[in-house]
């Protein structure tokens, strides 16, 4: 599905914007589902100053969608009305460690490399962010963890732009971590993060990072196209047992899949659309609150829209698995 040209009616100012525009651009290839429509204009910032003056000059009638890596990103056929921000370039990824090891690093970083790059400069503190396939701006958004750690724990400070160009440096408190939760308003866009490290051996770094990538190589389809984690985990419970439970475990619907190694993972085996993967889920969440009561919610982000003529109705009941 294509949409209007929206650089057509926004007006000269866009002459002066230095970052990248482009009208329905496809944004499959920017997931690591490979899903998905357009974007009707994505815009790719050369550094926070544009993306500041785009988003105060852009006017307040159009949406905004904000992606990062694509990790856990599920992008419907119809594709993305309005304008899609994807922050990128060295602007956006730059890593600057002062001398009291208080690192400032930018949203476009991805985590894992991160993660490496704090470990051969002897910083620690980092390590469970091997294990993280997304950037640091989603590991903000999402107070990202694994392996026993989280984002907000050396999280000094952040920074961002919302939708009308102003910025923002927000303290560990403005952001309100929770689990996988962010309590910022969802129109901000993070820039930058500081964090707080710690002196570490590079060695015995590399190692926990070892550990940690051998664990996620042997317990999740690192290899596969997948979303990562399909769905929180409710209070005190395992969606993935959850999941299992409910009898999906290799359950296919058109080319998407239930990982047979890992539950909580839904897998593109080559052919799936959008709507196969978002069907699917749907309906693992209708079998697991028919048997236990309990709703499992979303962890990865869907957004846009679906082709005229698609419904998919949230808890679906009308598999079998």
């Amino acid at each position: 599905m294509a949409f209007a040209d929206l650089l057509e009616t926004l007006g000269d100012w866009t002459g002066e914007v230095r970052g990248r525009l482009q009208s329905n651009f496809s944004l499959a290839p920017y997931t690591w589902f490979r899903v998905g429509g357009v974007a009707q204009l994505l815009f790719n910032p050369a550094d926070e100053a544009d993306l500041a003056f785009f988003l105060k000059n852009l006017p307040a009638d159009i949406s905004v969608t904000v992606i990062g890596l694509g990790s856990n990103l599920l992008v419907r056929e119809g594709g993305v009305e309005g304008v899609v921000i994807r922050l990128s370039g060295k602007a956006f990824s730059s890593i600057e460690v002062d001398d009291d090891l208080k690192v400032h690093v930018g949203a476009a970083m991805p985590d894992m490399r991160f993660a490496t790059q704090m470990a051969r400069q002897g910083i620690g503190g980092f390590a469970f962010y091997k294990g993280i396939p997304g950037s640091i701006g989603g590991a903000l958004r999402m107070n990202a963890g694994a392996h026993g750690a989280e984002t907000k724990e050396r999280l000094l400070s952040a920074r961002a732009v919302d939708r009308q160009g102003a910025l923002h440096v927000l303290s560990p408190d403005d952001l309100k971590h929770g689990y996988r939760s962010c309590g910022v308003p969802s129109d901000f866009i993070f820039t930058q993060a500081t964090y707080q490290g710690e002196a570490g051996d590079p060695d015995a770094l590399k190692r926990e990072m070892e550990d940690v990538s051998s664990y996620r190589e042997e317990n999740q389809p690192t290899k596969e196209r997948t979303g990562g984690s399909t769905f929180k985990n409710p209070d005190g419970l395992s969606a993935w047992k959850l999941v299992d439970e409910a009898g999906f475990r290799g359950f296919e619907l058109g080319g998407a899949q239930v990982s047979p190694k890992h539950t909580n993972f839904l897998i593109n085996t080559g052919n799936a659309s959008a709507e196969d993967i978002e069907r699917l889920g749907e309906m693992v969440r209708g079998k697991v609150r028919a048997r236990t009561g309990l709703e499992l919610h979303w962890e990865i982000k869907r957004i846009g829209q679906h082709v005229e003529g698609v419904s998919i109705p949230a808890f679906l009941e009308d598999g079998t698995a």
